[in-house]
């Protein structure tokens, strides 16, 4: 896959884990009988993390490439890597405000 669609896919999927899993969360706490909203605040914050993971689907083979390119000073595999974490993150944290704003928690 092309690094440029790789990078673009590890956005949206880690977009796509924060909002859907804080909305159909949500949804689950409102059969509960507990606040949506807040749940659905709390449970954006906490899935980042899961989310950023995911995207990069799986920490092992990130950290094993960065491992061997630093060892056998190969740059482009590791700056490769950095674009994707990065994307993957800008992915989570962008799906976080966009609940916050859905939820209209503008703190």
């Amino acid at each position: 896959m092309p690094f440029f669609s790789t990078v673009v896919l590890d956005f949206f999927v880690a977009l796509g884990i924060v909002i859907g899993g804080s909305v159909v969360g949500a949804l689950g706490a409102f059969l509960m009988h507990h606040p949506p909203m807040n749940s659905m605040l709390k449970l954006a914050e906490q899935l980042k993390i899961w989310a950023l993971v995911s995207a990069l689907g799986g920490t092992f083979d990130t950290l094993k490439l960065i491992d061997n390119g630093v060892l056998d000073l190969q740059l482009g595999g590791i700056v490769k890597q950095f674009c994707y974490v990065i994307a993957a993150f800008l992915g989570c944290n962008a799906g976080f405000y966009i609940v916050k704003w859905l939820v209209g928690d503008i703190r």
